[in-house]
């Protein structure tokens, strides 16, 4: 069946320790890229976006605060199934595993980052930009790619081209993703979901103004009806 038929709201248990890669995919069709620079915020920023229906939450490695708030909210925030992004080497993956993480996102691939996942049992969505990357990516076991950076590495139109040869890979299209172009990705039968960082705008982290974000999280949950 195609992606789309595919999203269903329930499909994660919450006690459950390990998700695979697409069952994280499938639970919605936004994947939050979250920066942190300000562990405060963490906790709020998760419950906003939980009680606007988005569970899976990448909190980025790109700022020092980015493993504590990824603690912070798999500690408080049990609703929530948080991983890692912007994961590049072996002791990344071992320091978010460490931190509660549940999954983690690369930008790009490297064999060793794909064994010590898998040694981790860590899902990982690796990120792919060329068919030589698919292919080593999918030589390692990993059938769900982030295409990154989507927009600028050829957009949809290089999805519909990887169709053909790649009928096997589903992705989560992240990188210049916005409100404004997600439906163009989603109705993509490779594609699962979409990454974007427009349901935390840093203003709103910045004012605590948590209801907007969770506004966001609302409309971007709309997206599903596909």
């Amino acid at each position: 069946p195609a992606p789309c038929a595919q999203r269903r709201r329930g499909s994660l248990h919450m006690d459950q320790q390990r998700l695979t890669a697409l069952e994280l995919m499938q639970d919605g069709p936004v994947i939050p890229v979250i920066v942190l620079n300000d562990p405060a915020h963490a906790v709020p920023m998760a419950q906003a976006l939980v009680a606007g229906g988005v569970r899976v939450l990448e909190v980025t490695l790109r700022t020092p605060q980015g493993l504590s708030c990824i603690e912070a909210i798999a500690r408080s925030v049990p609703e929530a199934i948080v991983g890692a992004g912007t994961v590049r080497s072996a002791g990344d993956a071992q320091a978010c595993a460490n931190a509660g993480a549940r999954f983690a996102v690369s930008p790009g691939y490297t064999s060793a980052l794909g064994r010590a996942c898998q040694e981790l049992r860590l899902p990982l969505l690796p990120g792919v930009a060329t068919s030589g990357e698919i292919m080593a990516a999918q030589a390692d076991g990993f059938n769900e790619l982030k295409f990154f950076p989507a927009v600028q590495a050829g957009g949809s139109a290089m999805l519909k081209a990887w169709q053909g040869p790649f009928g096997d890979v589903r992705f989560c299209p992240t990188g210049g993703i916005s409100p404004g172009n997600a439906r163009e990705f989603l109705a993509l039968k490779n594609v699962v979901c979409v990454g974007g960082s427009w349901l935390v705008p840093v203003e709103a982290m910045e004012q605590g103004d948590w209801s907007r974000i969770t506004a966001l999280a609302r409309e971007a949950e709309a997206l599903r009806a596909l």
